[in-house]
């Protein structure tokens, strides 16, 4: 009977054990572990056996678009929790404190999932957030995101101190907290996936200073003496993780801020979600824009009155679509509905100056400017558009602006050679874009970028880093290939022809007088339009009388 009684009593307390330790998790350090939120559960986070070297824990947690909150007691208090998708707390520790805990739990009442770990630093590294200003650690990095851009900003950063020591004055110009360095770091998640495990998972490799350094790519370095807050481009749809990582050159250490990720939309809206981002109306526009760029690069200077329709169509579109969007706060779809009415305006305008004037030199300009934009934009998508320089909104402009105007000079000299190039570039860029509406590619920031910063003043202080990856390699290739075949199917199919037609207006005119001056033409006898009109009227409302015999003869 002694077994079965021990074996019993076993079981009890292991059930006990179970449910007085359901909700508490027990972390090592730098380990990595998925915890699971009921609803109204909360969770607490062990980690003991601290080594006597660490000076100071950070624990972080990341969900994908609900908040959790970290807390030091079990009911939380603004003072001593924090509340973010992106959550963390730093902890310095006493002298003989050799474990810790901490308190999870889902501020909206909902189940989440997320991903923690605990980061140890000893007492030479700086500490992230140590001079937030009052008495708690932030070692958060805060994020703002609109349209247009995404704002990071940290608190400062104090010297690394041993447990026990007096904390080091927080002084941006001297002391030990002046010599701190600050990097920037960003880290791209793969193009179109909005999932759960990716984020948390690539949440993971960047999570420490070493992994960071080692992935992400560093954008910018503050001196403690800087504003820490820097605008980046915002991609909506495309997810970025932000990091900072605090550097003291004098002792060669470094620690990481809590990483931040953003979408730059939001999962939880009806109208703009991320699962929605591609809206029907812009598919449809730029599927159009997509079969005409296909036309037009194969066909465009053969058929030169319909590749203007479309070259005046984009320069309107483009032109009305920044000023109505600057100007008013219509909703989207009716503000492109409004762009394709006007640049089916602006369309058929240029083709009925040139059946009027047959101007070469008229329509050279719009292709020229078109072409020019176009280049300008490819021009500062490279590494260039990250310089420094280009930050400042008049250098930007001037450079812009030059470039745009230096292509139409230069199709002065070449008119038909540059009109044909334009039809392949502008072309196969159309059908880049029409891709872009059911594929995402970086590409089509090439003149998303020039929108944007169009239309939002403070834009050209943001940086403008792109992930280039497999699709984008892809999407390059497929536009070099349309855009030299159909220059160069173009150029042989021209070679033997006018470099440009005729007027059909001025065409119209000469064969008028010719008509005019040659009596043996048998048009010249022709009755002019409106004789021949007004006979007609009056032959339908009288009746012919009849001329001569009606009747058959007798042969």
């Amino acid at each position: 009977r002694g077994p079965v009684w021990v074996l019993v009593v076993g079981l009890v307390l292991l059930k006990l054990g179970i449910f007085l330790f359901a909700d508490r998790v027990v972390f090592s350090l730098g380990t990595f572990k998925n915890i699971s939120l009921a609803e109204n559960a909360t969770v607490q986070a062990v980690v003991s056996r601290i080594p006597a070297e660490v000076a100071f824990l950070i624990l972080q947690f990341h969900t994908q678009q609900y908040n959790i909150t970290l807390s030091f007691s079990k009911v939380p208090t603004l003072s001593s929790s924090h509340t973010a998708v992106d959550s963390g707390l730093l902890s310095p520790l006493l002298i003989t404190q050799t474990s810790l805990d901490w308190y999870l739990l889902s501020p909206e009442n909902r189940p989440l999932t997320s991903v923690g770990v605990i980061l140890a630093y000893g007492s030479s590294d700086p500490v992230p957030g140590g001079c937030s200003g009052d008495k708690s650690f932030d070692p958060s990095v805060h994020l703002q995101y609109n349209l247009f851009v995404t704002t990071v900003t940290i608190a400062p950063a104090n010297a690394g101190y041993a447990r026990g020591a007096v904390l080091p004055t927080c002084n941006a110009t001297r002391g030990p907290s002046a010599r701190l360095e600050y990097h920037v770091y960003q880290y791209f998640l793969p193009e179109g996936d909005l999932s759960e495990q990716s984020l948390l998972s690539h949440m993971q490799a960047v999570a420490s200073v070493a992994s960071m350094t080692a992935h992400g790519t560093k954008l910018i370095t503050w001196a403690a003496s800087e504003k820490l807050s820097a605008s980046f481009k915002s991609v909506p749809g495309q997810g970025v993780i932000y990091s900072v990582v605090v550097r003291d050159p004098v002792l060669n250490a470094s620690a990481s801020y809590v990483p931040v990720h953003t979408y730059a939309c939001s999962f939880s809206s009806t109208l703009d979600s991320c699962m929605t981002i591609g809206k029907v109306s812009t598919k449809i526009f730029f599927t159009i824009a997509g079969f005409a760029g296909f036309f037009v690069c194969f066909f465009g200077h053969q058929f030169f009155k319909c590749e203007l329709f479309c070259l005046g169509h984009a320069f309107a579109a483009v032109v009305f679509f920044v000023l109505i969007t600057r100007t008013t706060t219509l909703e989207y779809n009716l503000r492109l509905a409004l762009t394709a009415l006007v640049g089916v305006v602006g369309g058929v305008l240029l083709v009925l100056s040139w059946w009027r004037f047959g101007s070469v030199l008229c329509c050279v300009l719009v292709v020229g400017l078109t072409m020019g934009f176009l280049l300008a934009a490819a021009f500062f998508f490279t590494p260039v558009g990250e310089l420094l320089i280009f930050r400042s909104g008049a250098v930007f402009w001037v450079t812009f602006g030059g470039i745009v105007l230096l292509v139409p000079l230069v199709f002065v000299r070449w008119p038909r050679e540059g009109n044909i190039m334009t039809c392949g570039a502008v072309g196969a860029y159309a059908v880049v874009l029409a891709v872009n509406s059911y594929a995402y590619t970086s590409l089509s920031y090439i003149t998303l970028d020039i929108l944007k910063r169009f239309l939002n003043n403070n834009y050209s202080r943001t940086f403008t880093s792109m992930p280039f990856q497999d699709i984008d390699y892809i999407m390059l290739t497929v536009w070099a290939v349309l855009g030299v075949s159909g220059v160069v199917l173009q150029l042989h199919r021209e070679r033997t022809r006018p470099f440009f037609p005729p007027s059909p207006y001025l065409m119209w005119k000469q064969e008028r007088e010719r008509r005019k001056t040659n009596v043996l033409d048998p048009s010249h006898h022709m009755p002019s339009l409106p004789r021949r009109l007004q006979h007609w009227l009056l032959g339908a409302f009288h009746r012919k009388e009849p001329a001569g015999e009606v009747t058959p003869l007798l042969l």
